[in-house]
């Protein structure tokens, strides 16, 4: 503290130094936590690395680890694989980026249906409800079986038989149903206090719905669609079984020529580097979510 001279004929003005010197306690804390987390550091490393060992013993000692070895991790394989695998890999990313937007679309209007009010919208909501639980319910692989195999045996006039375009509009259909959930969780989760307050100014309750409602419901369930958003990529490989050539199928062309699995877990290997940094944006958003909720930031 010091005192520096005021205006004339005024006392002098007391004010406060920069320097700042934390108490013993509070540095004796910090010390703690410090040690804590080094602690925590230390016992974490090292029970991993006493699982790992174990694993790697209990795996390579095992009677038949040097036929799997050869089977399944084959570098010469690996090799020949990793090209075929990635061309196939950019029909897989085509199918997320479009399937994604659809779903998204699809996946918004059904929950729209399903909150409309009033008796004269009572059909659009059964209908949005039957869609839901019934695609909700079907496995993915039966649906797309059905929908791969059972368009083109239709003989429709004008309809696709293309393998990508039917795979990809079943996993639509699928998807479409889960997304909708999660919009629908969103929308009833905001309170009925900010669409009626949106009725006093005046808005529509079409208005109210598209500025007020929605906004705040999206918002909200980021994280989860996110999630939806990671098994649709993962599941994009199922359209194999229609024979589009994926990274999937690239990789069971491979193995099928030795009867080498290798390109299988290359296959899964580049899916997964594909899925970690999804999986990390995830938790990333849902903390800062968290985060802005708890200091008041999101209504």
């Amino acid at each position: 503290m010091s005192l520096a001279k005021g205006p004339s004929g005024t006392s002098p003005v007391v004010t406060e130094d920069d320097g700042y010197v934390p108490s013993a306690r509070r540095l004796a804390r910090e010390r703690y936590r410090r040690t804590r987390a080094r602690r925590a550091t230390t016992v974490a490393t090292v029970s991993t690395l006493v699982t790992g060992a174990v694993l790697y013993v209990v795996i390579t000692g095992s009677p038949g680890w040097q036929r799997t070895r050869e089977t399944f991790f084959s570098a010469a394989y690996a090799r020949m694989a990793l090209p075929k695998v990635l061309e196939g890999l950019l029909l897989n990313l085509e199918l997320l980026v479009v399937c994604g937007a659809a779903v998204l679309v699809c996946g918004m209007a059904l929950a729209v249906a399903r909150t409309l009010r009033g008796p004269v919208f009572f059909p659009l909501r059964a209908l949005a409800t039957a869609y839901t639980d019934f695609f909700r319910g079907l496995p993915l692989i039966i649906c797309l079986l059905m929908v791969v195999f059972g368009v083109p045996a239709l003989r429709l006039q004008g309809v696709t038989t293309d393998p990508v375009l039917l795979g990809g509009t079943a996993l639509v259909l699928t998807y479409s149903a889960y997304v909708a959930e999660v919009f629908r969780a969103g929308i009833e989760s905001v309170h009925p206090s900010q669409r009626a307050a949106a009725r006093s100014l005046g808005l529509s309750s079409g208005q109210a719905l598209r500025f007020v409602v929605l906004p705040q419901a999206v918002r909200r369930v980021v994280p989860p669609l996110l999630n939806d958003l990671v098994s649709l990529q993962k599941d994009t490989g199922l359209v194999s079984i229609a024979g589009a050539v994926d990274a999937v199928y690239a990789a069971q062309i491979v193995a099928g020529k030795d009867f080498n699995y290798t390109p299988y877990v290359v296959a899964g290997l580049v899916f997964v580097a594909l899925t970690i940094p999804m999986t990390r944006l995830t938790d990333w958003v849902t903390a800062r979510m968290d985060r802005r909720r708890a200091q008041g930031g999101i209504v």
